[in-house]
């Protein structure tokens, strides 16, 4: 994402609706019906849009998603941490980290430190409390390999070569320029470093294609949106970002053209998800 400053209201901190007594970000929507009735990925100010969406949806992100892939996000984590072939020894930056399950699941995994990055700082205080809370629980070294920083996928703040594994959970589809994310993923991994790509897809065959489409579009849009008091319209977006974004067979060809090599593709849950694996040569 760049690094275009949120023209977007100020934040004021409520009770959720749907949790009264629960702090959530309300501001006016990131996202109209008539906005998202065209390409949402077409528009210059999308930054700055997608930044205040997930700034409204921080809270209760997590719940959202355990709800509504019906716990299957967590497998596909641990697909994705598996898919890394981990070493002790790695470096992993996790793009996009959220509220940072895929992170720790790479801590979990034994990678050798870990570095949480996003770009929407709400969503970095949630991943953070967690950590937190996790080390109060069970003192140890886990959370200690786990640090969080503030980051755009467009223009990385760490240098060249420095990391074994690069990953992006549901985050690829949400940067302004995917191909200029890919350069600097490949610009920050070393020689040899494997790159994990986590992304909605469409089904291919046709009937639960559909069934995810009605789902994703007329079922999830009204029961995320009640379980979160949004009003960003962040779950009206989310199925129509998913429509005009790239296909598996789209995202592989960049990631070829950026310099990627040995492109490999797993769909998980009959293709609904996507982990797109490779690696920068060397």
């Amino acid at each position: 994402m760049s690094h275009a400053p949120n023209p977007g209201p100020t934040h004021s901190t409520t009770d959720s609706p749907a949790h009264p007594g629960v702090p959530s970000v309300q501001a006016a929507p990131a996202w109209s019906a008539a906005e998202l009735s065209a390409n949402p990925h077409a528009r210059a100010d999308k930054p700055a849009r997608v930044r205040e969406m997930f700034a409204a949806i921080a809270g209760s992100y997590d719940l959202n998603n355990r709800v509504h892939s019906f716990g299957r996000d967590q497998a596909w984590r641990r697909f994705a941490v598996r898919a890394a072939n981990l070493k002790p020894t790695d470096r992993v930056l996790d793009m996009a980290c959220g509220t940072g399950d895929l992170t720790r699941a790479f801590a979990a995994a034994g990678a050798a430190s870990v570095l949480g990055m996003d770009f929407t700082q709400e969503m970095l205080d949630v991943a953070e409390r967690k950590r937190i809370e996790q080390a109060q629980r069970r003192p140890g070294p886990l959370s200690d390999r786990i640090i969080y920083r503030q980051g755009d996928a467009m223009a990385i703040s760490e240098p060249d070569s420095s990391f074994d594994v690069l990953s992006i959970a549901f985050g690829i589809r949400n940067v302004l320029n995917p191909r200029t994310s890919a350069n600097e993923f490949f610009r920050v991994l070393k020689p040899g470093g494997r790159l994990v790509i986590l992304e909605f897809d469409k089904p291919r065959f046709a009937p639960i294609r559909w069934a995810s489409d009605f789902y994703t579009r007329q079922i999830m849009p009204l029961t995320a949106t009640w379980i979160s008091g949004d009003r960003s319209g962040a779950y009206k977006y989310l199925p129509r970002s998913v429509d005009t974004f790239l296909d598996r067979d789209q995202l592989a060809q960049m990631l070829r053209d950026t310099g990627f090599v040995e492109i490999e593709q797993h769909p998980l849950s009959f293709g609904v998800c996507v982990c797109t694996t490779c690696r920068r040569p060397g």
